[in-house]
């Protein structure tokens, strides 16, 4: 899920997991295309493009609407959130997948996957099983890899790019650009539960985890790789679960809010193909952000460190006041996300005060939890259509 996405993905099937992993059929083995878009009847390409630090990241593109069509169309980027990969937007049908329906409306629609997950398990020197492969956080996914899928959409089409980002995809979309990252390069940008703030997350477990994955965690589980389906992992989680007042049995409510709308073979088929893994790293950092209350790079723990790797003591901050206010942007928050919290989000619509008023649109639906902005089975008439228009207005 997105989310990709932030504490809710990484921890959203856990510990529910630990009892499911023997039901549970392996993932497909072929590549996204043919295992959740030629099945429905839409054309599909598959794409490979290196980052600046080496991470060779697999996309795919659907590049017209199942009733065909040619012309200039314009391009869409969709960027799920941690723990997840690019199949989290094809599980439910194609008439309520937000893919499907982009490119049915005649958009050029373009599905990123996150390095480390499924189908972007490759460098060009080095290995999953290497520590180094997993030496990353959020950081250089807006550093490296939003760039280089970015990048290469732009030089495919020619075109400024649409973005959609849910979860930890709307994090490294803000921050990005705050730094002025790819203002160039997108026309637009729609972030669904927006994560950026987290210091208001009320899942009991998530707190518990925000403040169990501290600087030493790596050391602690002798793992670089974050794989909830991995037996270091899995301990782990089991010890979690195992704190008062944790229940890891109505995980889903327990991480996102009370999801109004989600269909429960939906829900299974999240099952079967996610939780992707990430590295250990990253949940520390996404930890950090819950604990420090401030959307920073990542904390090397000591003075010294810091000023090693920023020059200065403290991690930069990045100050998402800075983002174009003439960035026309598109915010979905759903008043029952117990991650995506109301009033975190309150404070990143305060950072946006000063955007121009006709470039910023606001959504909030009520009823609306962290994963049924990806799964629920009413998101297209509440919030994809929402989108369409959206892009259409551009």
């Amino acid at each position: 899920m997105a989310a990709g996405s932030i504490i809710i993905q990484s921890f959203l099937v856990f510990c529910f997991l630990l009892g499911l992993a023997s039901s549970l059929r392996p993932p497909p083995p072929t590549g996204l295309c043919a295992a959740s878009v030629t099945p429905q009847g839409y054309k599909c390409q598959e794409f490979e493009v290196k980052t600046q630090d080496g991470y060779i990241l697999s996309m795919q593109r659907i590049p017209e609407g199942r009733a065909g069509g040619g012309g200039n169309k314009q391009p869409v980027l969709i960027q799920h959130g941690v723990m997840v990969d690019g199949i989290t937007w094809f599980l439910n049908p194609p008439d309520q997948s937000l893919p499907f329906i982009l490119a049915d409306a005649g958009f050029d629609v373009w599905i990123a996957n996150t390095r480390g997950t499924r189908y972007s398990r490759r460098h060009t020197t080095l290995d999953p099983s290497m520590p180094e492969f997993w030496n990353w956080t959020w950081d250089e996914l807006v550093t490296f890899d939003l760039p280089a899928t970015f990048d290469f959409v732009f030089s495919q089409t020619g075109q400024k790019v649409h973005y959609v980002g849910h979860s930890m995809g709307t994090l490294i979309a803000l921050a990005s650009f705050s730094e002025g990252r790819l203002v160039d390069k997108v026309k637009s940008a729609a972030l669904l539960s927006p994560i950026a703030y987290l210091s208001h997350m009320t899942t009991a477990l998530g707190v518990v985890a925000a403040k169990a994955f501290v600087g030493e965690i790596t050391t602690l589980l002798g793992i670089a790789e974050f794989n909830p389906k991995g037996e270091a992992v899995g301990q782990f989680l089991k010890m979690l679960c195992s704190k008062p007042g944790i229940d890891c049995y109505d995980l889903l409510s327990a991480l996102t809010g009370k999801n109004c709308c989600l269909n429960s073979s939906t829900v299974e088929l999240f099952l079967t193909n996610e939780p992707q893994p990430t590295s250990t790293k990253n949940m520390v950092h996404l930890a950090q952000t819950v604990r420090d209350g401030v959307v920073a790079k990542y904390n090397y723990g000591s003075s010294e460190f810091n000023l090693m790797h920023y020059g200065e003591t403290r991690p930069p901050i990045y100050n998402l006041s800075n983002i174009p206010h003439n960035l026309p942007l598109f915010v979905s928050y759903g008043g029952l996300d117990a991650l995506s919290d109301p009033r975190d989000v309150g404070l990143l619509l305060d950072s946006l005060k000063l955007h121009d008023g006709d470039k910023l649109t606001v959504q909030f639906i009520k009823d609306y939890a962290h994963a049924d902005f990806i799964m629920g089975v009413n998101a297209k008439d509440i919030v994809y259509t929402a989108i369409v228009a959206f892009f259409n207005r551009q």
